[in-house]
């Protein structure tokens, strides 16, 4: 099994659009494909940002390899990323102003 952590920083003003842009876009087009989420959580992070992230399984790294280019590569899905990006003013704009930290990271078990 494979296991990727996707983990973001968010200003506290922004975690109601990121939740249901992940609700309504992202989960179900990470579904589609094959992709399995093992759950999606949030904390307080400070003041004015929340950490959010998901964990989720693949049967191997092949196979998250061969899930996130059919993500990537599905138009429509593109086309609703795009336009709920452009929705809150571009990429550029949520990602300097809203998004503080992205990170997506392997995780590796520790049992035996």
């Amino acid at each position: 099994m494979f296991y990727r952590r996707k983990f973001h920083i968010v200003k506290n003003e922004f975690v109601e659009a990121f939740n249901e842009h992940f609700n309504e876009t992202n989960l179900p087009n990470q579904h589609k494909h094959g992709a399995r989420l093992t759950g999606r959580w949030m904390i307080s992070h400070d003041t004015t940002t929340t950490g959010i992230f998901a964990i989720w399984e693949y049967d191997s790294y092949e196979k998250y390899q061969e899930i996130e280019a059919n993500v990537r590569g599905d138009k429509e899905h593109v086309k609703r990323v795009q336009e709920w990006y452009e929705k809150h003013g571009g990429r550029n704009h949520v990602l300097e102003e809203y998004c503080m930290e992205v990170r997506n990271e392997e995780l590796l078990s520790t049992l035996k």
